[in-house]
């Protein structure tokens, strides 16, 4: 932090966020432009003809200056990114895409999840962070998922298309003789996958970049925020994220030098996405759909969730004026409702037009909308009116002029699909709770006294949080040091008489647990993966069981009548007299499962022998102290199995045992 600076409004956009000003003289330098993230509307609707101008030379230069070459936006394999309006970053672990019963992936419980908003067109598969580091694994290795070529193959038939997400800044984990970029292609061939998602960066490096461009079909590649203008020539989308506007929303510098370039507006934190929609809509730009951001509930409000479906239905049914009609931004409305604040633009194609309007004022606009001209309007999006912070759209079909195919029924289905007024319910998580376990403790066990006390609580504050709901809501761009400070807390807890195993489940006893049961998990990707030939390797017996994941654990808690302590009894127990860890220090799953519809969580106690480093985003790893909590993920298909986890058990204390 610089000395003496003042301190940053969390809430408020950064300079570097703020659109740009657009100079209107006309022997302006206008390369001032070049790197802007929205070219900013003028305040005077006077000035439109002027900025529109500006607007066209500035193009023409920057084309000019760049050299820019349109083949990667022409080659049809990858022509659809320019029609990917509605995008969703989907974590492969969400309840939305993951049958957690049956413990497969399911591509309609996908699209039956977002068929309130028109339904999908592409969907990032996000993989490795929050939980990446909590072991040696590299981003790669958490590809590697059971299922996974199924579930991009249901989604292809389905018509959505699937990117990868790519962590540059994992370097911690891992080696491998192969660069990230090789191991990125063959994941790509391997899977099948149509683009790429460039976490963090704005652009690929040169190898990346070649190493892309010679796979076929060549993937899309989409850069998190301002892509540089000298990259749009290869990277076919881009996001808009925390894109700070002007009053009147201006243009996306991106969007307006490549009409094709697919850009997707997004905060990711915000519940309230007008601002982003009325954007979208005018700029006929997409929109990233991230209502579960890294297992936190940030669900959209209905009212939001109708106005991207009759977006999308018009995208879909109109895509050619978006993609190849002439774009007339801050277009001449009707001067009432100019003078009233509303604004859109205006796509010709063949003579027809569709205008998108937006309102960003307080009062709903219900006068006359278009500029006089000949034909007859038809309502695609709305009531006719323009709702307060709202959009809508009207197409003119001249006299004479054949209507767009499919137009009757855009404007059929619309007036059959009005705003909803109900409120959004947002869930919040259940603790799921153990039945009580009243086997017989181990001798050495651990006795926590009951009743209640304080318990300290230390943890980093991810993006995931610890207990709350949703730790970032409505900030711009969460940054340290809010990202990622450490918290401090102390909770008040009541604990039932329970005694603690006094060290980890070990190899030899896990091994007489599966020769009395036969227990096999259902899925046996990386179960026990340490043993050899189906037993410990010689010398490992006293060591900690390592690679079960939370339903092995359980499962040999049952088989001893025991559970697993929660978070709150293993670190009561860690205090008392008689506590050990045995090596390699090992991550101990609790009994602290909570789910919310979405996501499944529980917290991890102890720290392990690893700790990955190079990034922030990593799980902090090493020896942590009794106090340190870590809010993990769960995941399926053997995922969950790692070298770093293991557990112990717990017994509830009855009279007869006390």
């Amino acid at each position: 932090m610089i000395p003496n600076a003042e301190p940053r409004d969390p809430y408020a956009a950064r300079p570097i966020d703020r659109p740009a000003a657009v100079p209107l003289e006309p022997d302006a330098d206008l390369s001032v432009l070049d790197e802007a993230k929205i070219l900013a509307a003028p305040d005077d609707p006077a000035d439109r003809p002027a900025w529109r101008a500006a607007l066209h030379r500035w193009r023409a230069e920057a084309r000019e200056r760049t050299s820019y070459d349109d083949g990667v936006y022409a080659d049809p394999a990858g022509r659809w990114a320019s029609t990917a309006w509605n995008v969703a970053v989907v974590w492969l672990w969400d309840e939305a895409v993951r049958d957690w019963d049956r413990e497969r992936f399911d591509a309609e419980r996908l699209l039956a999840t977002y068929a309130d908003v028109g339904g999908l067109d592409a969907v990032v598969l996000w993989h490795a962070y929050p939980v990446i580091g909590v072991d040696p694994r590299n981003q790669f290795d958490w590809y590697d998922v059971p299922g996974l070529d199924a579930l991009v193959a249901d989604l292809h038939e389905r018509g959505v298309r699937v990117f990868l997400d790519y962590n540059p800044w994992d370097t911690g984990t891992r080696r491998t003789e192969r660069s990230d970029a090789a191991r990125l292609a063959e994941l790509v061939a391997s899977l099948g996958v149509d683009g790429v998602f460039l976490d963090t960066l704005k652009e690929g490096d040169p190898e990346l970049l070649s190493t892309m461009a010679a796979l076929r079909p060549r993937p899309v590649l989409e850069g998190e925020s301002r892509v540089p203008l000298a990259r749009i020539v290869d990277h076919q989308a881009s996001w808009a994220q925390w894109f700070a506007d002007s009053p009147v929303p201006g243009v996306l510098r991106a969007r307006w030098f490549e009409q094709r370039h697919m850009m997707h507006h997004t905060r990711r934190w915000n519940r309230d996405h007008r601002d982003e929609l009325r954007s979208a809509w005018v700029n006929g730009a997409g929109v990233l759909l991230w209502d579960v951001v890294f297992g936190v509930r940030v669900d959209w409000e209905h009212r939001d969730r109708h106005t991207l479906r009759r977006m999308r239905a018009t995208y879909r049914a109109l895509e050619a004026w978006f993609t190849e009609g002439e774009w007339e931004p801050l277009t001449d409305l009707h001067p009432d409702a100019t003078a009233a604040g509303v604004f859109g633009s205006r796509w010709t194609r063949d003579g027809v037009e569709l205008h998108t309007l937006a309102n960003p004022t307080g009062a709903t606009y219900d006068g006359p909308l278009l500029a006089d001209g000949p034909g007859a309007a038809h309502v695609v999006v709305g009531d006719g009116t323009v709702p307060a912070l709202g959009v809508a759209g009207l197409v003119r079909v001249p006299t004479g002029a054949e209507p767009p195919a499919g137009l009757a029924a855009l404007v059929t289905d619309n007036a059959a699909d009005p705003a909803p007024t109900r409120p959004l319910d947002r869930p919040a998580p259940v603790r799921v709770t153990p039945d009580r376990a009243t086997g017989r403790p181990a001798a050495d066990a651990v006795r926590v006294q009951p009743g209640e006390r304080t318990l300290p609580v230390t943890w980093r504050q991810r993006e995931t949080g610890l207990y709350e709901t949703a730790p970032y809501v409505a900030d711009w761009k969460p940054l340290p040091p809010r990202l990622h400070q450490l918290r401090e807390d102390r909770r008040r807890v009541t604990l039932g008489a329970v005694a603690v195993d006094a060290t980890e489940v070990t190899n030899d006893e896990f091994a007489v647990f599966l020769a009395e049961t036969g227990y096999r998990p259902a899925e046996p990707n990386r179960f026990l993966a340490h043993w050899v030939d189906g037993a410990p390797a010689p010398g490992t017996g006293r060591e900690p069981v390592r690679y079960v994941d939370l339903e092995d654990a359980r499962a040999y808690a049952r088989w001893r009548h025991a559970r697993l302590p929660t978070e709150d009894e293993w670190q009561a127990a860690a205090g008392e007299p008689g506590w050990r860890r045995g090596e390699p220090l090992v991550w101990s799953w609790t009994e602290s499962e909570h789910r919310d519809g979405r996501t499944r969580w529980v917290v991890l106690k102890g720290g392990s022998w690893f700790a990955a480093e190079g990034s922030e985003w990593y799980v902090d790893g090493g020896p942590r102290d009794p106090d340190w909590s870590v809010r993990f993920l769960l995941t399926q298909a053997g995922t969950g199995r790692s070298e770093c986890l293991g557990f112990r058990c717990a017994v509830d204390l009855v009279e007869d045992h006390a």
